[in-house]
């Protein structure tokens, strides 16, 4: 696969995740819907979080994250469980803006790099790229169909 293309699809899917979240009225963020487990604010967090832990980590290279961002959107959390206040909305979202420059920056010219062992079975960076743009198409579906009952 080339280069560009898996960096400008990364882009394009980024963009269109945070035109979708800017969708969400403020006193929604927050609110989990009937039927879901979690909130939209726990959505992006979520997406913010495995996006570091798989592409960054599994590659071996230091995360932008807080560590205990994990606690709050890590794998099996839920915002009923939080007994202190998340990060910000607009924290996640700046942060959520910038990642994709940080992935293009550390890993151009770089796709091909072995990683971890890692559940996915993926060998390289470019791999574990293109898992994580189904995990956050998976979580954008998730926040267009949140947002159909709450707005």
């Amino acid at each position: 696969m080339r280069e560009a293309f898996m960096f400008d699809t990364m882009d394009k899917y980024r963009d269109r995740l945070l035109q979708l979240v800017d969708k969400c009225p403020v006193e929604q963020r927050t609110v989990v819907p009937t039927g879901f487990n979690n909130s939209i604010l726990w959505q992006i967090g979520h997406i913010l979080t495995i996006t570091e832990g798989l592409v960054f980590g599994f590659a071996g290279e230091a995360t932008q994250i807080p560590a205990e961002y994990r606690a709050f959107f890590g794998p099996g959390t839920k915002p009923a469980d939080w007994t202190e206040d998340p990060p910000t909305w607009e924290a996640i979202v700046e942060q959520l803006k910038q990642q994709p420059h940080r992935i293009r920056e550390v890993f151009a010219g770089r796709l091909q790099t072995p990683i971890k062992e890692n559940f996915a079975k993926a060998d390289n960076v470019e791999e574990i790229l293109m898992n994580n743009l189904l995990h956050d198409n998976n979580h954008a579906g998730t926040i267009s169909a949140m947002l159909k009952v709450l707005v």
